[in-house]
Formats: structure tokens, C-alpha cells, sequence
């Protein structure tokens, strides 16, 4: 085991450097970058104004023609300003060179301070990262609460009404996009058209520091119902499935009808064998789960319930073409990804010793 993981270790380096290339070459042709939304803040241009002359066709015409600026409206501007301001982001030097440097300052995890917030960007990502890390642990636990005790009660009663029924609802409930059911909680019980129950902004109200520990811990749950509801719609129905494909794959052994054969209970044969055997692959997915909950589901919703997370501040950032906090979010969230993916396979192996990764090519 030593072996494989450190080859997937060795691994990694390539594997990030391919992620962050691509996005650094993709930002490199994306019309609109920092500078041009200075110039477009100073000038009172439109959004349209902040896109970079491309050098071919209509759509790379400068909007005040006769001019020399590569940049779209910064005609008018000193160009000693304009030059400071690439300086001031680095755009003064080569491709290839600010992406070296990117790659060399993130490996130490040096990300530099945000274009326009001023403050560093690894004590901005810590900053919010507390609300997405609920977010991702809160509706982890729900639907591995949730799935597992109705993926065994589909198991056991395979066939029934209650299998059939119960999968009909995981099916719609899975193929109804979180965001769009979050809107729909808020018109119904955020004020939207009907009832006015819940809080539509952040985690905590404005009273918060002023409460009883109780209170706390009720106004915490209180603010979370919308957000945690809308995302667990769909979260559970693959845990689920999974959960119950496994329990029947386990309960058509041989051992299980030995286990029968010996005058246990069904609940004993049950819990006492096939559960450990079963939940191998649930249990070793846990990781990933949270990884996934904690990445996939957090932008439309951090968004439209106003939760000041990661998936808000990745959102700001790319519309704001704060790029030192896109690409620091991209990078850990790469990370995080491989190394949860590692860590995956260890679990499985310590739980089922005969899984061996070393014996197959990575």
C-alpha cells in the first residue's frame, strides 16, 4: 500500500499543474480582466466596455477609434496610468512567466491579496470557508441519515409497494435541480408569495451574540432549513440506490442462508453479518460524499440564499475578474479533491484487507 500511495502522491503534481494550465490559458482569451473593469469604473462604461481587443474583426474594434490602447475604452487614459496598473497586477510580464510564478508562490500556498479586496487571499478563503464546511457536513450526515436506513428497508422488502413508491419519489426528487427548488422554499415559506417562516439571509440573525446558547443553536438550525432542504432533495437518492443494491447483492450469498440455516433472526443476519459487508463501499464513499456535497452544491445555493461560502465568493470573484481568489479556489478545490480521492482507497483497503490497489496499474 506505501507503494501505491505514494505513486498517486507523485501523481498529483502533474494532475494539478494540467487543471491550473488549462484554466491560466482559458483566462488568458476570456474577454474582460481586471484592468478592464478599472477602466470601465473610471470611464462609466457599460459591462460591454470591459472586454479586451481580441486584434481581429468588428467585435476586437477599440469603441474610440484612432486610438492604440489594447484595451476597449481606455482611450483618454494616460498611458503611464494604464501601464502602472499592468505593473501593479503583473500583466507587465509574459504568460508564461506570471505562470511560473503562479505555480511556484502556490506550492508554497503563497496566494497573494485579492485585485480588489485587500486583504491576503488564503485569510479570505478561511474567512468563508466555516459556511460552506457546514453546508457540506450538515447535508452529508442528513443523507447518509437518511439513505441508509431507507436503502436497508428497500433491501428487505424488495418488490414491495413500499420499494416501488419509495424509488418513484427518489427518481423525481433526484431530478429536480436543488437551486430550482430552493426558489421555490423561498416563495413559499421565505416570503416570497406565501408565508413569511424562515430567514432568506445568512446563518445567523443580527441578534445573534445576544441569544442564549440555546437560542444559538436553535436561530443556527433555523437559518439552515431552506438552504439544508433544498440540497438533501437530491443528495440522498444515489446513496440510497446504492445502499440498497449492495444489501441485496450481500443478502444472496451463501453465508447469509447459512446464517438462516443456524436459527439466527433476521435482524441478527442482517445487522450482524451483512451490514458490515454491505456498507464497505458506503462507508469508504463518505469522504468523497462530503467532498462532493461540499463542492457541487454550494454556488447556486450559497447564491440564491445569500450565504456568504466559498461557492459565493468563487461566484463574485470570476464575475469581478478577481483572479488571484479564482485561481486559489481552483487550486484547492483540486487539491482537496485528490487527496480525498486517496484517501478513499486507504479506507477501503483498511476495512476490506483483500482489496489491494498495489496489485493493479494506477
Amino acid at each position: 500500500m506505501g507503494a501505491y500511495i505514494l505513486r498517486r502522491l507523485f501523481l498529483m503534481i502533474p494532475t494539478i499543474l494540467g487543471i491550473m494550465f488549462i484554466s491560466f490559458v482559458i483566462i488568458q482569451f476570456a474577454p474582460g480582466g481586471p484592468i478592464e473593469r478599472i477602466v470601465a469604473d473610471l470611464t462609466g462604461q457599460s459591462s460591454g466596455a470591459t472586454e479586451r481587443v481580441s486584434g481581429g474583426g468588428d467585435a476586437g474594434l477599440d469603441l474610440n477609434s484612432g486610438g492604440d490602447s489594447k484595451y476597449r475604452g481606455a482611450q483618454g487614459l494616460d498611458p503611464e496610468f494604464i501601464a502602472k496598473l499592468e505593473e501593479q497586477f503583473g500583466f507587465d510580464k509574459p504568460a508564461h512567466e506570471r505562470f511560473f510564478k503562479m505555480i511556484v508562490d502556490y506550492a508554497q500556498f503563497d496566494f497573494g491579496e485579492s485585485y480588489f479586496r485587500n486583504i491576503e487571499v488564503l485569510d479570505l478563503i478561511l474567512e468563508k470557508m466555516p459556511v460552506s464546511v457546514s453546508l457540506g457536513l450538515w447535508i452529508t450526515f442528513l443523507s447518509y441519515g437518511i439513505s441508509i436506513p431507507l436503502g436497508i428497508k428497500k433491501a428487505v422488502s424488495h418488490g414491495s409497494k413500499f420499494d416501488i413508491w419509495t424509488s418513484g419519489i427518489i427518481i423525481v426528487a433526484y431530478a429536480i435541480p436543488g437551486f430550482l427548488f430552493g426558489i421555490f422554499l423561498i416563495i413559499v415559506f421565505a416570503g416570497g408569495s406565501f408565508f413569511d417562516i424562515f430567514p432568506l439571509r445568512g446563518l445567523t440573525s443580527d441578534n445573534f451574540d445576544e441569544l442564549s446558547t440555546l437560542g444559538k443553536i436553535g436561530d443556527y438550525f433555523w437559518h439552515l432549513a431552506l438552504p439544508l432542504t433544498a440540497m438533501v432533495l437530491s443528495s440522498f437518492a444515489t446513496t440510497t440506490l446504492l445502499t440498497k443494491n449492495s444489501f441485496l447483492d450481500e443478502i444472496g450469498k451463501q453465508y447469509v442462508q447459512t446464517a438462516r440455516a443456524k436459527g439466527l433472526t433476521e435482524n441478527k443476519v442482517l445487522y450482524g453479518h451483512v451490514f458490515r459487508n454491505a456498507m464497505l463501499i458506503i462507508i469508504a464513499g463518505f469522504p468523497a460524499a462530503f467532498i462532493t456535497s461540499f463542492f457541487t452544491g454550494s454556488l447556486l445555493i450559497e447564491t440564491i440564499f445569500s450565504l456568504d461560502g466559498l461557492g459565493l465568493l468563487g461566484f463574485e470573484s470570476i464575475v469581478g475578474r478577481d483572479y488571484p481568489v479564482v485561481f486559489a479556489t481552483l487550486y484547492i478545490f483540486s487539491l482537496m479533491g485528490l487527496i480525498v480521492s486517496l484517501i478513499s482507497d486507504i479506507i477501503y483497503t483498511t476495512i476490506d484487507p483483500r482489496i489491494d490497489f498495489e496489485a493493479r496499474d494506477v
